[in-house]
């Protein structure tokens, strides 16, 4: 009987210490939702617990086994997700397809989008519909999927609001609201500035080019200037490679770690080894070189740095509510699906009968 009751304090002590653990985890899940940036009206951080609540899940498992395959879609999906956004906003109309015309890929800001990164997002959206209802819509899926090209690359974990609907046209003249590849630092800040980023966002987005390759069209004026600076034999690699504007090489974003969401970009940047002019720029202007030289030293500061500024585009211009739909397939608005949308369907209808 002694040593039971003697076992009691130890079992009360072991109860309260678990209770403790229990609250402190909560206040720490609590401050985080409080750490969490604003959200634009009509988007929310548990969009489809109800309707989809494995959506996010659905999308993480495939992506797994399409990076593990090919990580260059990785990179290619969150130039989909910036080019989409920043273009006419977060609404899915970079994945429409002209159906005859021009459309948003076909512009010269889009040169080299990744075909196998477009089939992935309408991929998804075929597996996700299998599982839930048609409730959640291609702009949605993309931005959960540029979120799984940073984290399973080595990036930061974070959450993304959801809720946006789908546009039912695209602009072919949109693209030209990207950033290229030789602005200099002002004409990055004012661009930015004018949507409410500011000069640390501006760093922070940068350092997408940690990974992924660009095409010699958009780098070959750093074979041939010095300003910003540029290390010699980078420079030499540049010349091999791209030896005149039109040639269609590609060349690694990120010469240390090409394949990893790190910090290493901002390395590269002090070492003067920045693909883009843009991309250097920043290490010298008097606004930005001071994070760069944070974010070279602390990947930390950049991983949460860059969760909120993604976050931040994932909202412009988005469309919720009534506006938009939820559409059929990626590729076309509902009415209008793509001729090849049309007979795929139609396969699959008279599968089911039989």
């Amino acid at each position: 009987m002694a040593r039971i009751s003697a076992s009691r304090p130890s079992s009360l002590y072991s109860l309260l210490l678990i209770c403790s653990l229990l609250l402190a985890s909560q206040i720490l899940v609590s401050s985080r939702k409080l750490a969490r940036p604003p959200i634009v009206k009509g988007l929310s951080w548990d969009y489809y617990w109800l309707s989809c609540p494995r959506v996010e899940r659905i999308i993480r498992k495939h992506l797994e086994d399409v990076f593990e395959r090919d990580s260059g879609i990785a990179p290619g999906i969150l130039r989909l997700f910036f080019h989409d956004c920043f273009a006419q906003g977060c609404d899915g109309s970079i994945l429409l397809n002209g159906d005859g015309e021009d459309d948003e890929k076909q512009h010269v800001a889009n040169f080299g989008l990744r075909e196998e990164a477009l089939q992935t997002i309408e991929d998804l959206r075929a597996l996700v519909r299998k599982q839930c209802p048609r409730v959640v819509t291609c702009s949605d899926i993309l931005v959960i999927a540029a979120r799984e090209a940073v984290r399973q690359l080595g990036g930061p974990d974070f959450d993304v609001p959801l809720g946006r609907k789908d546009s039912l046209t695209f602009n072919v003249t949109a693209p030209d609201n990207l950033p290229p590849p030789f602005f200099r630092t002002d004409e990055l800040l004012g661009l930015f500035g004018s949507r409410n980023f500011d000069a640390t966002d501006v760093v922070a987005l940068s350092g997408a080019h940690t990974y992924g390759r660009a095409h010699c069209p958009s780098l070959f004026n750093r074979t041939i200037e010095s300003d910003p600076p540029i290390d010699p034999e980078f420079k030499k690699q540049l010349e091999a490679t791209c030896p005149n504007d039109e040639s269609l090489n590609t060349i690694n974003l990120d010469v240390r770690t090409p394949v990893k969401f790190d910090n290493m970009y901002y390395i590269n940047l002090l070492n003067r080894q920045g693909v883009f002019t843009s991309d250097q720029d920043i290490a010298s202007h008097p606004e930005t070189k001071e994070t760069v030289n944070l974010f070279a030293s602390n990947q930390k500061a950049f991983f949460d740095k860059f969760a909120d500024a993604f976050v931040k585009v994932s909202q412009l211009s988005v469309l919720t509510g009534d506006q938009g739909e939820v559409r059929k397939t990626c590729f076309a608005p509902n009415n209008r699906k793509s001729r090849m949308s049309s007979v795929v369907e139609q396969v699959l209808e008279l599968a089911e009968k039989l």
